[in-house]
């Protein structure tokens, strides 16, 4: 609770066995005071569990062992739906609508497929951070998608050629990072 009240959270992720105090009561405090989202990630398996944390106002709830991706990805559906992600995104010259998911250069509309649309929203939402490209591919692209690397490579060369060449850096022998170079 007292990370709850220091950092102010935009989701929550709770165990129910939890020292001291048990996860049901922290989710029921937490939604007393706050409409945040809470996904409860545990080891108990019983459908009764599972129930009982939707029921005190548990967005979502994921049985132990987890896959990382499929925690990622719930996490990333929760904030979209709570509002909690930005809606809009502006860097210089570039205007990325997440609610229209439309992409504008210079008050323009750049007309993008779906896929380009999320590479950029992606690498936008980690600025300044290197990323390779199997975590690009990891995080863009559905598990059932057969895709490789040179996916990431093509795409990449697609947003530059609609976007500018100034937004994207390549880090050589790593992968690329979403940074204003002017």
């Amino acid at each position: 609770m007292k990370i709850f009240y220091d950092k102010k959270p935009d989701l929550i992720v709770l165990d129910i066995m939890l020292p001291g105090i048990n996860g049901w009561e922290i989710c029921k405090k937490i939604k007393g005071e706050a409409d945040i989202p809470v996904l409860m990630l545990t080891a108990k398996s019983q459908d009764e569990d599972e129930i009982l944390g939707l029921e005190l106002g548990a967005h979502d709830y994921m049985r132990k062992p987890f896959s990382m991706k499929i925690l990622l990805l719930r996490i990333k559906k929760l904030l979209a739906l709570s509002g909690h992600s930005q809606s809009s995104m502006e860097f210089e010259k570039l205007r990325i609508d997440r609610v229209s998911r439309k992409v504008f250069l210079n008050d323009k509309e750049v007309s993008m497929s779906p896929k380009e649309y999320d590479l950029l929203v992606y690498m936008a939402e980690n600025r300044g951070i290197v990323l390779s490209r199997d975590k690009i591919l990891n995080n863009v692209w559905d598990l059932y998608t057969e895709s490789d690397l040179r996916t990431v490579d093509t795409h990449i060369k697609n947003l530059r050629k609609k976007i500018g060449e100034e937004y994207i850096e390549t880090v050589r022998g790593y992968g690329y990072r979403f940074e204003l170079n002017t």
